[in-house]
Order: structure tokens, then C-alpha cells, then sequence
């Protein structure tokens, strides 16, 4: 299992090394794009994610902004409506309890709404540079791409827990990238996903995956990869990267990771589910030999020692040009660490986020 684990790993960062780095030019775009936020209770942060939106260097009469308030009792809705004035519009949801998947539902109400050639998701939590749209944009434009995935990172660390969830999360960023730079998308992220709305309509919407809470991104993206996978892309740009917050507790962590792993159960595409079971199938079994070595109950110290230290080269190998990337190799320094608690807690998480319900935004979704 190690050796397969390498493998693919390796295999991994050849994907990531083919993307090429993007880079604007002088030529204007010619796509209107709507911005759409589904925020829930975001009073600290929307107004944050809101001004860097506005002040983004892009034509104005292609800019729509659209954000969906759904169901908050904070003050959310009204600084979203204090935005009014710079050409962001507000939709507010009052659906009850009656929905799983309110994000989706959102979501697919704005693009209802919007006038846009293509639709751009972000989170309310979310800060990005000036130019974040217009890269998108001149990517998609350039390269003929249907769907656009971009980087997403965790900065503004709090705690030394926080940073090590920065680097998990790169390497999940990194996983993602590295799919479509394969020619195989398997994951992507909706604080960075772009899509034309034409191609949303035209693959059902949600329809088919609106049961589950979690998906809006991940499932629509292989929902497009069954017929469209070459014209899926990664926008490889630092000018197209969001940042986000990591999680303060270790509760809020594993809820988060529990409601991403739980959209594995509608994966359809047998080569990602091969790839998951794989990974998750290396950590059980590099996590049970540890413990049996650490209790006696077998002498295998060196095989032990020789696929920790290959799993720790190889996501080395891997993570050192994402975080090259990202300006953020000093992380490397904590991936002894993440090395040996990473298994443990994909174990966990492949079996908690396939059964039972979580917590998300102060609801019980499954």
C-alpha cells in the first residue's frame, strides 16, 4: 500500500507541475460575470469580502453581484444591503426547515436571478486581490474553458492548529489542481469556482446531487467532467487565489472535513473513488501497523520506519511547489507532524463522513 501510495502521489504532482502558470495580458474581456455568495450569520466577515468585490479591476458593466442571505439572524442582510448603492444585490431565502442542501438551493437562485455569462462562486469569509476576477476571466476566455477552478488558501493563522490546517489544506488544493492538470478533475473548491451559465442549464443544474447538504462544487464539477473534462481548468495564477479562514476548534475542523468527505457517496466516476479508497486504505494500514508495533504485537519496526519516511519524502515532493506557489514554504516545517496525525484523522473521517449527519452554519444536515 505504500508503494501505490507513492505512486499516486507522484502521479499527483506530475498534474500539478503540467498546469502552466497563467498570467494576464492587455486584452480587455468580453464575459459579464456574476459574483454569488450564499451567506448564513456572516456579519464579522461579509462586509470584508463584499469591499474587496467591489474594488476589483474589472469593467464594471460586466460586474454583477449577487448575494443570497440565507436565513441568517445576525445583521448579515442589512450590510449586505448597505452595499446597495455599489451594485450588489441582495436575495433573501424564507424557506423554513424544509430543505438538506440550502447552499444549492441558493445558489441556484442567484443563477436564476443573474445576467451574467458566467457565474462565479465565492464564500462570505473569503478575501481575494484586485485582479482575482479579471485572471478567472482572461483564463477562461483564452483557454476555451467551460469550468475554471482556482487556488484557495487558508492565511491569517491564529494558532499553531490553524497553520497545520493550512498545510492539509494546500495538499487537499493541490490534489484537486493536480486532477485536472491529469486530464482527470476530481475535486474542486466553491470559495473559487467559476462556470458558464449556459453549461450549468445545460447539465441539469444540481439536479440529481440537491439531496446532499454539501456538493455545490465538487459533484457539479464531475457532473461536467463525464462529457466535458478538457474543457475543465485550474487557473494557476497567484493574482486568482482566494484566501479563507481555517477552523478555530477541533470540532469545527472535523464537522467541516466530515461534510466534504460526505459528498464521496455520490462520486460516480470510478477512477476517483479508486483514487480515494486508495489513499484511505494506505492511512488504515499504515495507521494499524503503527499501533500494533507501538503494543508488541508484531516486530516490523523497519518496515514501519520505511513507510513513514517514504510517505513523509513523497508528500514533500509533492507539497514543496504548491507552497512555492503559494509563498507559504516555511509550513514544510510542521509536515514531520501532519505526516503521522494526517493518517489518523483520514481514517476517521472516510468512515464518519459516509454515515450519520453533521453540523453546518447551526443546522443538522446529512
Amino acid at each position: 500500500m505504500t508503494i501505490v501510495y507513492v505512486v499516486l502521489v507522484l502521479y499527483m504532482r506530475n498534474g500539478w507541475m503540467k498546469l502552466p502558470y497563467f498570467h494576464t495580458n492587455a486584452i480587455p474581456p468580453s464575459s459579464k460575470v456574476t459574483v454569488i455568495i450564499a451567506a448564513r450569520n456572516e456579519e464579522l466577515n461579509i462586509g470584508r469580502t463584499l469591499d474587496c468585490i467591489v474594488g476589483q479591476e474589472y469593467p464594471k458593466e460586466l460586474l454583477e453581484i449577487i448575494v443570497v442571505d440565507d436565513h441568517s439572524t445576525d445583521n448579515t442582510g442589512n450590510i449586505i444591503l448597505s452595499y446597495a448603492d455599489k451594485g450588489v444585490k441582495l436575495i433573501t431565502l424564507n424557506e423554513g426547515n424544509k430543505l438538506n442542501s440550502y447552499k444549492k438551493f441558493a445558489i441556484n437562485k442567484a443563477i436564476n436571478a443573474s445576467t451574467g455569462d458566467v457565474i462565479l462562486t465565492t464564500d462570505a469569509d473569503c478575501r481575494m486581490g484586485s485582479k482575482w476576477i479579471l485572471n478567472i476571466i482572461q483564463y477562461m476566455e483564452r483557454e476555451n474553458k467551460l469550468m475554471a477552478s482556482s487556488p484557495v488558501c487558508y492565511n491569517e493563522e491564529k494558532s499553531y492548529f490553524e497553520r497545520l490546517q493550512t498545510l492539509e489544506f494546500l495538499y487537499l488544493i493541490g490534489l484537486g489542481a493536480a486532477g485536472i492538470g491529469n486530464g482527470n478533475p476530481t475535486t474542486c473548491n466553491g470559495a473559487n469556482l467559476a462556470y458558464r451559465k449556459s453549461l450549468f442549464f445545460e447539465m441539469g443544474g444540481f439536479n440529481g446531487i440537491d439531496e446532499l447538504a454539501s456538493g455545490d462544487d465538487e459533484l457539479l464539477l464531475h457532473k461536467v467532467a463525464e462529457s466535458n473534462a478538457d474543457k475543465i481548468g485550474f487557473c494557476k495564477s497567484k493574482e486568482a487565489v482566494v484566501y479563507t479562514d481555517a477552523k478555530e476548534s477541533i470540532k469545527s475542523f472535523l464537522s467541516q472535513r466530515k461534510r466534504w468527505a460526505s459528498k464521496s457517496t455520490k462520486y460516480k466516476d470510478k477512477k476517483v473513488v479508486v483514487l480515494g479508497v486508495c489513499i484511505w486504505l494506505f492511512n488504515l494500514s499504515f495507521l494499524l501497523s503503527l499501533i500494533f508495533l507501538l503494543f508488541g504485537i508484531f516486530d516490523g519496526r523497519e518496515l514501519v520506519l520505511t513507510s513513514l519516511v517514504m510517505k513523509f519524502l513523497v508528500e514533500l515532493l509533492f507539497l514543496y511547489p504548491i507552497l512555492s506557489f503559494v509563498n507559504r514554504k516555511e509550513l514544510l516545517w510542521n509536515l514531520p507532524l501532519l505526516t503521522i496525525i494526517h493518517s489518523l484523522y483520514l481514517v476517521y473521517i472516510g468512515v464518519a463522513g459516509n454515515i450519520g449527519k453533521y453540523d453546518w452554519k447551526g443546522r443538522t444536515v446529512k
